[in-house]
């Protein structure tokens, strides 16, 4: 094999599809894909390439810091791509500290176990850290994110997040470690569990439920398509400039309430209602704390520097994610049962 590769939570919904991009694209690389298979990593998101000869499935967490020397020691990887991390506001909120366990000492665990591996020689070597824009904090109605915005998190979740990209970067500058950090805005899509808000209003629509919004629902998010996303880190862990940092964006901001209204209508269609009636399912609840007003990632050095631009624009992005879950009803179900309806009952029929 040219080279080995660990994905960390590559059987989670962003880090699914780097893994796929990568063994269906790189046959001479040896892909391990680590995770611990927390209630958003599913190995069912994999099935398609799970018997590929460059792909090895690790179940472990990285957490666990012995056990990380241990996969690093016996895979040997020449990269590491790390998407692995707690990613959901309303989660940190509730349990700050299993956010800094995961994005933060996991985070380290993983830069040591690149260094004693590497031993300082990173001839070839690349630790690529996939963070967030909410690291950067909020805007106001103008103003974009750029690589160069000071951080200014405001939630557990983009705080653990904001720690652990500087972790990177002191290891960079302490030990030399060669490195790259990406930030990326609101990313949606196939295999995205259904606590995020498209999916979750994608499932409430097909089974009659309320859609929770926020406050009044003129959030402003910046919207990636997780597929463009993956061809964007396959970019930049290849091209990418080491020890810099690349904003990964849409071009495409929308107010929640607005997108919401446009997935009604699309679901209203797909599913032969009549036109109006998933509106009515909109309910709004009470806000959560420390919500950012905006978020809106500049994209255009990656754009200039590698090439990259989005492949489809929102609606088409948005129609195609659509048509995956009305397609997958069964995966909807199966990640829906269990322990998240006691979740969903918390996390929104409170309020």
């Amino acid at each position: 094999m040219k080279k080995t590769i660990i994905i960390t939570g590559g059987a989670g919904f962003i880090g699914s599809h780097v893994v796929r991009l990568f063994v269906k694209k790189y046959p001479d690389y040896n892909i391990v894909n680590l995770d611990a298979l927390t209630y958003a990593g599913n190995l069912e998101n994999l099935k398609d390439i799970q018997d590929a000869p460059n792909y090895t499935f690790v179940k472990a967490d990285i957490v666990d810091a012995e056990r990380m020397d241990e996969i690093f020691k016996e895979y040997k990887p020449d990269g590491v791509i790390h998407l692995a991390a707690e990613s959901h506001v309303d989660r940190s909120i509730s349990d700050p500290l299993a956010f800094v366990r995961t994005n933060v000492i996991g985070t380290v665990n993983l830069l040591n176990s690149a260094k004693a591996l590497w031993k300082d020689n990173y001839d070839g070597k690349l630790f690529y850290h996939v963070s967030t824009d909410e690291v950067y904090g909020t805007l106001g109605e103008t103003g974009l994110f750029e690589e160069t915005t000071p951080y200014d998190p405001n939630s557990p979740y983009s705080a653990s997040k904001a720690s652990s990209d500087h972790f990177v970067r002191a290891y960079g500058e302490t030990y030399g470690m060669p490195y790259v950090i990406t930030n990326c805005s609101n990313n949606y899509g196939s295999f995205q569990f259904p606590e995020k808000l498209i999916p979750l209003f994608i499932n409430n629509i097909v089974n009659n439920k309320n859609l929770p919004v926020y406050g009044d629902g003129k959030y402003t998010r910046d919207w990636l398509y997780v597929v463009d996303h993956a061809r964007a880190i396959d970019l930049v862990f290849h091209e990418g400039k080491l020890t810099d940092t690349y904003n990964i964006g849409g071009f495409n901001e929308w107010q929640n309430i607005d997108l919401i209204k446009v997935l009604c209508k699309i679901m209203d269609k797909k599913l032969g209602r009549e036109e109006g009636s998933s509106a009515e399912l909109i309910t709004y609840v009470k806000d959560r704390p420390g919500h950012d007003l905006r978020y809106a990632i500049d994209a255009n050095k990656i754009n200039k520097e590698l090439g990259w631009a989005p492949s489809v624009t929102f609606e088409e992005g948005l129609e195609k994610t659509i048509d995956w879950y009305l397609a997958n009803e069964e995966w909807l179900e199966s990640v829906t049962s269990g322990n998240y309806a006691k979740y969903y009952e918390e996390m929104y029929e409170g309020r």
